[in-house]
C-alpha cells in the first residue's frame, strides 16, 4: 500500500542556523531508522520554518521487510553425545529459540565447526516501529546550544509546542515527555488560526499556506529573492548579493514579503562599510547597488507577513536603520577629529587575555613578529618600513567609537582611519588585511606587508594559547586557532612564500617571554605547535587531493617550509605512478631499513671488497651532485628520478652482499653508504611512508 507519514515538530522560534542543522539531523536520523528497520519507502520530502521542522513520508509498505538471522550455537562436539544423540546444552539452545533439531545446520568458524540456527523474523507493521522510534529520533537532535523545560529532561534548542503525527488520515501517537501528539498544527503566528486540523498527509502543506505559512524553504527563498531583485530593479538598480543573508532570512519568516525603504543622501558620503554593515549585519537589509556596484538609497528588508499596511512598516525600518547611521556617523566624525596613531597608547587599558597582557603588548609583539618575518623573506627597504608602521597601528583602530559600537568593522575601519591619517596605501590596506582571511573561502591579503601582518596576528594568537594552555580540543575551539592556522597555510600557499614554521613559532614565543615574561615549558610547547600545524598541513593537503601516504612522505622529512612541502607532494603525487614504482619503493625501503644501524656516514672506497658494493658506491658518486643541483632548484621530480637509477644497483648490492659482517670497519663501511643514501632520499621523502596500492 502506498502509506504516507507526516511528522511536525512545533517549536518556539528557532534560530536561523539551527533551522538547517536540526532539519538535517532529523532527516539523516529518519532515513538511517527506515534502513536500519528495512522498510521500504518512496519519498522523503523535507519542511521547515522558524517554529517546525517536519517530513512527510511517502510510499511506505504496510510491514517491514521479513528477515532472516543466523544464530550460532554450540559447538558440534558438545552438541551430541557419543551415540549422535543432541546432548542437553544443544536442546536448551534449540528450545531458547523454539526450534527443532530439523532447524539446524553445521558451520565452520576459526577451524571449528558450531551448529547454527536461520531464526526467521516476520516483518512488524510500519506503524508500530514508526510509533516505537520516531521519539529516539527527535530526542536525537542535537544543537549547539540546547535547553530543558517545563521540568521535562528533554533536551533541544528550543520549547517543543506541539507535534502533529498523522499516517494517511489517522493521528499516530506515541509518548514523548507527555507532549500532545495530535492532527493539530499552528499557522502564522499573527495572520494564522492557532489551531489547523489536518485529516490527512496531503492537505498539510495547503491548510499551512492558507494559514500564512510556507513550509517549503526553497519557495520561500524564491519569493525573497524574486522579490527583492524585482523591488530593486524598479529603482534602477540591484540587490547586493549575499548568499549567507539569503539564507538567514530565508529561516527567520514564515510568510515572507520584501519591501523597500530609503536612506537619507548624506549617510551615502560615509564609507561604503560603514552604511553596509548596519544594514546587513544589525539588521538585515539588502543594500541596494548599481551596475558599477556603487550604492543607491534605499534598502530591501523582508516582512514575516502580508502587504497590509506595507507602507507604515517601510517607514518604521527607515527610522530604525536612520537612527543607526547617525550614530555612525557622528562616531566617524569623532574619530577622525584625530589621527589613528593617537589612539595607539589607549590599547594599554583593554586586556587581550588575562594571561597575555593587554592589546599594547600584542601589537608591540606582531609588530616584531612581522618585522622578523619581513626579514626572513628579504623584502625591499620600503615593504619593510610599511610592515613596521602597519604593525604599529595593527590594533589602533578597537578604541575608536566605531569599532566599540560595530565591532564587525575592525580593521576596515583601521584602514580608512590611517588612509584618513595621511598613511600610505599599502598601510592602510595592511591594517585591515591582517584579518584575513576570515572564514573558509573569504579573499586573502593581496599585499605583502598585509599577508606578513595577517601570519604574525594568527601566529601570535595560536603561540599565546598553547604557551598558557588554551588548546583546541575535538569539540572546542573558542579562540578560532584551527581556523587561523588555516589562514597561515593558505596565506603561504597563495603568496608561495619559503618560510621555515618552526623559526617563526620560536621567536613568536621568545617574544611573549621577552615581552611578557611569560612562563611555560618552551620545547613543549614549541612542539605541540609544530604539530598542530601539521595536523592542519596534512589534511589541506588531503583535500587539495594529494593522498595521504604522501603527505606522511613529505611531512617525515620534518622540513616546515609549507611551501616546500606543496611542491613536494604534487612532484612525488604523479612520480608514483612509473610503472616500476613497486620496485623502486621495495629497493628503497631495503635502504632505509639499514640505514638507521649506521655509526656514521664515512665511507671509504678502499674498504669496498665486493663487486656490487663497489658498483653501489659509484652509481651514487655519479648521481649524488646532479640530487643536489635538482634539489637547489625545487625540481623534485627530477631528484627522484635521477636516484631511480640506483634501484638495480641496490637490489645487486642485498642479494650478494651480507651487510652486518663480523668485521667491524667493513660493516660500518657498508652502513655508512646506505646511510649516504638513505639520508640523501630523506631530503625529497620519506618513501617508507608510502603505500603501494
Amino acid at each position: 500500500m502506498n502509506n504516507k507519514y507526516l511528522l511536525e515538530i512545533g517549536v518556539e522560534e528557532l534560530p536561523a542556523r539551527f533551522v538547517q542543522i536540526g532539519l538535517n539531523q532529523l532527516n539523516d536520523e529518519v532515513l538511517n531508522m527506515l534502513k536500519n528497520k528495512k522498510i521500504e519507502f518512496e519519498k522523503i520530502s523535507l519542511y521547515s520554518t522558524p517554529r517546525r521542522l517536519s517530513f512527510v513520508l511517502e510510499g511506505l509498505k504496510d510491514r517491514q521487510e521479513d528477515s532472516v538471522e543466523l544464530i550460532k550455537g554450540p559447538s558440534k562436539k558438545i552438541s551430541f553425545d557419543e551415540e549422535g544423540k543432541p546432548t542437553k546444552a544443544f536442546e536448551g539452545f534449540l528450545r531458547g529459540h523454539k526450534a527443532k533439531i530439523e532447524d539446524s545446520f553445521v558451520k565452520e568458524y576459526n577451524g571449528e565447526e558450531y551448529m547454527y540456527l536461520n531464526k526467521k523474523s516476520e516483518g512488524r507493521p510500519v506503524e508500530e516501529i514508526l510509533i516505537e522510534t520516531i521519539p529516539n529520533i527527535i530526542r536525537g537532535i542535537t544543537f549547539p546550544k540546547s535547553m530543558k523545560w517545563g521540568g521535562k529532561n528533554l533536551r533541544f534548542a528550543r520549547p517543543i509546542r506541539w507535534i502533529l503525527s498523522i499516517f494517511n488520515d489517522n493521528i499516530l501517537s506515541f509518548d514523548l515527555e507527555g507532549i500532545k501528539v495530535s492532527n493539530i498544527t499552528r499557522g502564522h503566528r499573527f495572520l494564522g488560526s492557532s489551531s489547523i486540523v489536518i485529516n490527512n498527509v496531503d492537505e498539510y502543506v495547503d491548510k499551512l499556506n492558507d494559514n500564512y505559512v510556507i513550509v517549503d524553504r526553497n519557495k520561500r527563498k524564491e519569493i525573497i529573492e524574486y522579490g527583492c531583485e524585482r523591488l530593486a530593479r524598479e529603482k534602477g538598480g540591484n540587490i547586493l548579493p549575499d548568499e549567507g543573508l539569503l539564507d538567514e532570512i530565508t529561516d527567520i519568516v514564515e510568510y515572507p514579503t520584501p519591501l523597500i525603504g530609503k536612506i537619507k543622501e548624506e549617510y551615502l558620503r560615509l564609507p561604503r562599510e560603514v552604511i553596509v554593515t548596519p544594514m546587513k549585519d544589525h539588521q538585515r537589509y539588502f543594500p541596494v547597488v548599481d551596475d558599477k556596484k556603487r550604492l543607491l538609497p534605499y534598502f530591501i528588508t523582508v516582512r514575516n507577513g502580508n502587504e497590509d499596511y506595507i507602507d507604515v512598516v517601510a517607514k518604521g525600518n527607515e527610522k530604525v536603520l536612520g537612527a543607526r547611521l547617525e550614530d555612525a556617523k557622528f562616531f566617524y566624525q569623532e574619530d577622525v577629529k584625530k589621527p589613528l596613531e593617537s589612539y595607539v597608547g589607549e590599547l594599554k587599558g583593554i586586556v587581550y587575555q588575562e594571561k597575555l597582557g593587554n592589546l599594547y603588548d600584542k601589537t608591540l609583539r606582531i609588530q616584531k613578529l612581522a618585522v622578523k618575518i619581513g626579514d626572513y623573506l628579504e623584502v625591499g627597504d620600503e615593504t619593510q618600513k610599511n610592515i613596521e608602521r602597519a604593525g604599529y597601528l595593527s590594533k589602533a583602530d578597537l578604541v575608536t567609537k566605531m569599532v566599540g559600537e560595530f565591532t564587525e568593522l575592525q580593521g576596515f575601519m583601521g584602514k580608512e582611519y590611517a588612509a584618513s591619517s595621511g598613511e600610505n596605501e599599502i598601510i592602510s590596506l595592511a591594517i585591515y588585511e591582517q584579518y584575513l582571511p576570515r572564514f573558509a573561502g573569504d579573499e586573502l591579503p593581496t599585499t605583502t606587508a598585509g599577508a606578513v601582518l595577517s601570519i604574525a596576528d594568527k601566529l601570535d594568537n595560536i603561540s599565546g594559547c598553547f604557551a598558557i594552555g588554551v588548546q583546541p580540543t575535538s569539540s572546542q575551539d573558542p579562540y578560532g586557532l584551527r581556523r587561523q592556522a588555516i589562514g597561515i597555510i593558505n596565506i603561504i600557499l597563495d603568496k608561495k612564500l619559503n618560510l621555515s614554521l618552526k623559526e617563526l613559532i620560536d621567536f613568536s614565543l621568545y617574544v611573549y617571554v621577552e615581552e611578557n615574561g611569560l612562563a611555560f615549558d618552551y620545547k613543549k610547547v614549541k612542539d605541540e605547535i609544530i604539530e598542530f600545524f601539521n595536523g592542519r598541513i596534512k589534511n589541506m593537503f588531503i583535500d587539495m587531493g594529494i593522498r595521504y601516504d604522501i603527505v606522511d612522505a613529505v611531512l617525515g622529512t620534518g622540513i616546515d617550509d609549507v611551501y616546500d612541502l606543496r611542491i613536494r607532494a604534487d612532484k612525488l603525487n604523479n612520480w608514483i605512478k612509473k610503472d616500476n614504482f613497486e620496485q623502486m619503493l621495495f629497493a628503497f625501503n631495503r635502504i632505509s631499513n639499514l640505514a638507521e644501524k649506521a655509526v656514521s656516514k664515512d665511507v671509504k672506497r678502499d674498504l669496498f671488497t665486493d663487486e656490487e658494493e663497489i658498483q653501489l658506491f659509484e652509481k651514487f658518486n655519479s648521481i649524488e651532485d646532479n640530487v643536489k643541483n635538482f634539489l637547489r632548484k625545487k625540481e623534485y621530480d627530477k631528484a627522484l628520478e635521477q636516484l631511480s637509477v640506483l634501484r638495480e644497483p641496490i637490489d645487486n648490492f642485498f642479494d650478494h652482499t651480507m651487510v652486518m659482517v663480523e668485521d667491524e670497519k667493513i660493516r660500518n663501511n657498508r652502513l655508512g653508504l646506505i646511510k649516504r643514501i638513505s639520508d640523501t632520499m630523506l631530503t625529497i621523502c620519506d618513501l617508507s611512508k608510502i603505500v603501494y596500492k
